[in-house]
This record gives C-alpha cells, structure tokens and sequence, in this order.
C-alpha cells in the first residue's frame, strides 16, 4: 500500500489558515501561559490572545518560531482535526485545589490531543461505540444511594457476571471508552476523564505503578462519565459519590458483605484481595462502609497498616497493570498495511514523540520498570483493510 501521509504544511499556509484554538492547545500543551509564550517568540501577550482568539493572523516567520517554541509542526495550527471544543467539557480532577491551573489546562490539552489521535486511528480503523448508561446524581445530595445504582446498573449494563470484575482496562476500552496515560510533567495530576466530542476518554497516572489503585482510579473515572457528564468538577460530594460507585462497582455489597471479617484478619482480607484484585485498603473501607467492621476497629487495622509501610506498598503478589490496547494494537494493524507509525501522527497533526505516548500501552517510564505487554485485541475492534 502506498503511504497515506499528507503534504507537508508550510509556514505561510498555517499563516493564511491559521486557527487560534490550536495555538491555545499547543500553549496548553507545552505548560505555558500566555507572557511566557510571548516572551519566548519575542512578541507581547496581547499578540497572543490576538492570535489564540483569531482577532489577529501571525506572519509566516511567527508561525514557524511558534513551531520551534512549542514542538509542533505548522499543520498543527490547521482547522478541522475536530468540530470546535465545547466550553461545556467538564475533566474530572480530583484536587483542585493541589493542583495549578496551568497543570490542569496541560492535563486536559494532553486528553484532547489523544482525541485528535483517536480521531486519525478511526479513518481507518472501526472501535466499538460509546456504550456508558446516564444517571444523573445530585451534587447537593450526599445521603443519595444513586451511586451505588449507577454501579449496580453499569454491570447489568455491561452484562459482568457476579464476582470480582476483570480485566477492567479491556472492558471499558470493549465498551468504547478511551483510556490512555498521560505525560510524566502532567503526573501531579491524579487520574482524570471527561467526555470529549470524540468519546468518553480516562487519562490514567503514569507515576502510579499499582495494579490495584490503577484499578480503582479507572472505576472512579468510569464513574464519573455516568454520573457526572455535566457537572462541575472536584466538588467533595461529587467525589465522594465516585468512590462509592468504584466501591460498589468493584465490591457489591450484596456479594461480599458476608465475606468481610469485622476485625482485621490479615489472612482472610488477603485472600479477598486475591481474588476481589482490590486492595487491603479498600476492603477494610468496604467492610466500615457496610457496617461490617466498626469504626474503632477499621481506625485500628489502618494505624497498622500505616507503621508497616503497607499504606504505600502492600505485602503479596502485586499483578502486572492493566494496559490500554486500543490504540497500539490499532497503530500495529496499520503499520502491517503500509500505514506508517509516523504518517498517522502526521494525519493527526501530532508530533512523532506525544503520538506515541499515547499510543503506548504501558506508561512512558523511561528505563523504569515496564508491565508485561498483552497482544490481544478489545472486541469489536476491526481494521477496514482486513476486510
């Protein structure tokens, strides 16, 4: 197959089409406010919010020092990689406060670059269709058992059979939700999801190298895209309500409170968190929640956990982290068609390197320790050219 790859955009083309929101992406991307743009390239910050709100056109020779600046090449700042972004997009965080707006508006450009992305692999490639039940819960009601509906539906929904939920990565990329781990410089930033133009998207941690809060995180997330699509985000309730949907999601109550011991047995807790893969933590939390164990008793078995060090890393077998596959596997099918790794992120408008950030399956650690990777494909995921 001849290679699909688009013409090179010159700097005076992205002049003459340029399209502001791109270059707030690209600011966004790098971690810059606007002075220290417009410090960089040597023009004033109203030159940049004259350029970013398309008041103005940068010249030629601006557009290629904003290239240079930011890493991007100039058919980056081209219109119609997506429909216009909605103001009304809504990323879960979950401390806003800890965390800079600056970290934050990084962290969001990185989940809808990895739209873009998605966007490009769909050209070619058929995914499964969103497939996420709504229910709404009111942020003022913290008493409310929705929640716990939500979680009770999502797995009728999904067709889970009763027990501990398997490979939770696989099945929310099987239902048509995009999960991909963001950059090392955005790691200050917990897990986040929010519902793009393009699809429901979980951006996961890269510094968290635990399969069982990894687990968690994306329940929590998957969580939040039920409950909370249009809902201002890092509200205490509206966090509360997604760990107790993960909570019940992962635990149902119906399955496991008999299970729970009401004083903290190491032995039977730990062969729960076997075969529930969730962790001491969150088992002592259910079992309190549940009213299986008593509040002085679950504050007792924590305060230990704490003076073992098993708060940071607990004793037992720890498994390989789930993987997103979605878009590896996608990015392999295409390459075994002739559809270059490099032609796509040209196609996407990404540079080489962020295109395969996120695209990898494992979190960009460097030479750190990296999970075994898993080849197998999400259901429903077809390459047109097979057929």
């Amino acid at each position: 197959m001849e290679s699909t790859r688009p013409t090179e955009v010159r700097a005076g083309d992205a002049s003459r089409l340029f399209d502001g929101s791109r270059l707030t992406l690209a600011r966004q991307l790098a971690g810059l406010r606007k002075n220290a743009l417009a410090t960089k390239i040597g023009k004033s910050p109203t030159a940049i919010a004259a350029y970013e709100s398309n008041t103005k056109r940068p010249a030629a020779p601006t557009v290629a020092q904003l290239c240079l600046t930011l890493g991007v090449e100039p058919g980056f700042f081209l219109p119609g990689v997506r429909r216009e972004v909605s103001r009304e997009v809504f990323p879960h965080f979950r401390s806003l406060r800890s965390t800079s707006q600056l970290i934050r508006d990084q962290a969001l450009a990185y989940g809808l670059v990895a739209g873009d992305v998605g966007i490009a692999l769909e050209r070619h490639v058929e995914y499964p269709e969103p497939n996420i039940p709504r229910l709404s819960v009111d942020v003022e009601d913290e008493n409310s058992d929705l929640p716990e509906q939500a979680a009770r539906l999502l797995r009728e929904h999904w067709q889970l059979p009763h027990g501990p939920v398997g490979h939770l990565v696989r099945i929310a990329e099987n239902n048509g939700i995009v999960v991909v781990y963001s950059p090392v410089q955005t790691s200050a930033v917990d897990a986040y999801s929010f519902e793009d133009i393009h699809r429901p998207t979980v951006v996961l941690n890269p510094a968290k190298h635990d399969y069982f809060r990894q687990r968690f995180d994306v329940a929590h997330e998957i969580g939040h895209l039920i409950m909370h699509v249009d809902v201002e985000p890092g509200g205490r309730v509206v966090e509360s309500h997604a760990h107790r949907f993960a909570a019940e999601f992962l635990m149902p109550a119906d399955e496991i409170r008999d299970l729970l011991p009401s004083r903290a047995d190491w032995r039977t807790l730990g062969s729960l968190k076997e075969e529930w893969n969730v962790s001491l933590q969150s088992l002592l939390y259910r079992a309190r929640t549940l009213g299986v164990m008593s509040d002085v008793t679950y504050k007792n078995a924590m305060a230990y956990l704490s003076a073992k060090g098993w708060r940071r890393r607990e004793p037992g077998p720890v498994p390989a982290l789930e993987q997103p596959s979605l878009f590896a596997k996608s990015v392999e099918i295409l390459e075994s068609v002739g559809v270059s790794e490099k032609d796509l992120a040209h196609e996407a408008r990404v540079p080489l390197e962020l295109f395969r950030a996120i695209t990898a399956r494992h979190p960009q650690w460097g030479d750190a320790e990296k999970s075994a990777e898993d080849d197998s494909l999400p259901a429903g995921v077809v390459s047109l050219f097979a057929s």
